[in-house]
């Protein structure tokens, strides 16, 4: 008799189900599929794939800070640190800053660390937060992760109870979000932002998706803003953020703030300003409970695959510090080269010789994003059809699309969203890899997608000819 598999969709955990990833699904598959098929030697109408669909700044092309992988390597290979030949490879600085590293870490980079991470290394996050926000910071408030994502997951385990509780989101939101939730078998709960303002966050939206949520017999438990904004592209100012704590204060709800996106910054009116500090500067929130959560996979580093993050707690009680102690401990301990390159990012070169280096790097990489950003925002409104928020920060844009009648009809045949079908299509004949709005979320009856800004400079234009010509070829033939 033939074995039946035990595990079968039928039989799988349906909140795993419903979970979805837009940023990996249908549209990078196919991607994926006709890289392959160029690599074969197939003559497809492009000679390679570009990929727009998700924040991987070294997948294409952009250059890791020379400093800290020097240091990182010393680290993970100390014995090069007694190599007499190593100082003629590695600048002074970075021997010293590796050699530090490895004396304060037991075992070295092949060691289990403490579940919370490294106790310098989160001491020296403390001290970021203290230059950066102007108010000490309690090392023991400080997880750190494998990115950003775990923590927001780990929050989030310790927030939702059933499917009574709801986490208030942003529309469009940032797929680990409404993935997570329906993973964990919570309740979405939307708040659209406003795109004619730009993407602003509008108290009135808040409001609405309180009390549409409380009609429906559920627990509004946290609200999640994302700031400098993923997929818009959007910063809020001081004072709307002063709004949104009002509220969650008002309201008794628990605040996430996602500003991975920190250093990507593109213009003067609207400077980087953390939650936290809007916080600790203002007595009127004193109590509001506060996790934020930053990367050293975003910025100008772009070290995704290295895995380093952290998140940290203001006025969350004592015992709940301990119940998030304890989940961390179930996974033993945040990877060591993700930990030390969250100290690299929090703690960089200062008054020593490779200082001036690390920040001509770091200036030119981001120089070149904020001209990346202007350009795309630029040629993307010139599209007919087509309108885009200023791209103000982050990574990404997030164009609305006029799609035709006829071409809706023949997404619906095929039995795809507008919008997917669009994307597919910009796959299939311009080779690039971009996501669909509605894995975001989107006004009923818009469309749009997220695209990147990273493709490499020199490559920049030649992108947007691409884009600009399949959406041209795609109206004439859908008009």
């Amino acid at each position: 008799m033939s074995y039946r598999p035990s595990l079968t969709v039928e039989s799988c955990n349906k909140n795993v189900l419903r979970a979805k990833y837009a940023v990996r699904g249908a549209v990078p598959q196919r991607a994926y599929e006709l890289e392959s098929k160029l690599r074969a030697g197939e003559k497809l109408p492009f000679s390679e794939v570009i990929y727009c669909n998700i924040g991987n700044p070294q997948q294409l092309n952009q250059h890791p800070i020379t400093f800290f992988r020097q240091v990182m390597s010393l680290a993970m290979n100390p014995d090069l640190l007694e190599n007499p030949k190593t100082v003629e490879l590695f600048p002074q600085d970075a021997i010293e800053r590796a050699r530090d590293i490895v004396r304060r870490t037991p075992g070295g980079l092949g060691a289990y660390s403490h579940s919370m991470g490294l106790e310098f290394i989160r001491e020296d996050v403390a001290a970021f937060l203290n230059d950066r926000d102007g108010h000490p910071a309690d090392k023991n408030t400080i997880f750190l992760t494998n990115g950003a994502s775990p923590g927001v997951q780990t929050i989030l385990q310790c927030l939702i109870r059933d499917h009574n509780d709801g986490i208030m989101i942003p529309i469009p939101q940032y797929p680990l979000y409404s993935g997570t939730i329906d993973l964990l078998g919570g309740s979405i709960l939307p708040y659209h932002l406003t795109e004619e303002t730009g993407w602003q966050l509008e108290m009135t939206r808040l409001v609405e998706a309180l009390a549409d949520a409380r009609s429906k017999g559920l627990t509004p438990r946290a609200l999640c803003v994302i700031n400098p904004g993923n997929p818009t592209g959007s910063c809020l100012s001081e004072e709307s953020m002063l709004e949104v704590m009002r509220f969650c204060k008002r309201e008794h709800i628990f605040l996430l703030a996602d500003e991975v996106y920190q250093t990507n910054i593109y213009q003067l009116a609207k400077p980087f300003v953390s939650f936290r500090k809007v916080l600790l500067d203002n007595p009127e929130l004193e109590g509001l409970e506060l996790a934020s959560f930053h990367s050293c996979s975003k910025g100008f580093l772009g070290e995704c695959g290295i895995r380093g993050g952290y998140f940290q707690l203001e006025n969350v009680d004592a015992s709940i510090r301990a119940e998030l102690y304890k989940l961390a401990s179930l996974f033993l301990c945040p990877n060591l080269v993700g930990q030390v390159m969250v100290d690299l990012m929090v703690k960089p070169p200062r008054g020593t010789p490779s200082a001036e280096h690390y920040e001509q790097e770091k200036r030119a990489i981001l120089d070149s994003l904020q001209r990346r950003a202007r350009k795309l925002s630029q040629c993307l409104n010139r599209l007919q059809g087509v309108s885009c928020q200023v791209v103000e920060g982050a990574m990404y844009a997030f164009p609305k699309i006029t799609i035709p009648q006829r071409a809706c009809e023949e997404a619906k045949r095929r039995g795809q969203s507008p919008d997917l079908f669009y994307c597919m299509s910009m796959i299939d004949e311009a080779g690039i890899c971009v996501v669909p709005g509605s894995g975001f979320g989107q006004v009923d009856g818009t469309f749009h997608y997220r695209t990147t800004i990273l493709p490499p400079e020199d490559k920049f234009d030649i992108v947007m000819e691409r884009m600009t010509a399949f959406h041209n070829s795609f109206l004439a033939r859908y008009q």
